[in-house]
């Protein structure tokens, strides 16, 4: 039994990991002042204010369940590759395969057609 619970220890010791990354409580952002040192120029009030408007209110419904984030005033919008594939997939023909080659918009006027499915 002795053995067995060593085991378990020595194995959990493995396990253990420290994550510096990732998602954090919106009240406990202990580690602010070290996304300060890398370059975040948000306070804390910016990334979650109760009672103002925060980045908190950034965070949208995209699809069928998958979350995506404003990044700017212009609407640019970030999610998961998965979550807009399908749409991607849709606009894609054999002369302009999304999917294999991209899209690169080289002005806004060129988005409208592709995000409105004009394409």
């Amino acid at each position: 039994m002795k053995k067995f619970l060593l085991l378990i220890l020595i194995f959990n010791h493995f396990l253990t990991a420290k994550a510096d990354e990732g998602m954090w409580l919106p009240m406990v952002l202990e580690n602010l002042n070290d996304m300060h040192a890398l370059g975040l120029k948000l306070s804390a009030d910016d990334i979650y204010s109760v009672n103002h408007s925060s980045m908190k209110d950034a965070v949208v419904m995209f699809g069928s369940g998958c979350t995506a984030e404003l990044i700017s005033d212009q609407g640019l919008l970030l999610t998961n590759h998965h979550c807009g594939l399908g749409q991607v997939q849709s606009h894609s023909t054999v002369d302009n395969d999304y999917i294999t080659n991209g899209f690169w918009a080289m002005n806004k006027a060129s988005t409208i057609g592709f995000v409105l499915g004009f394409v």
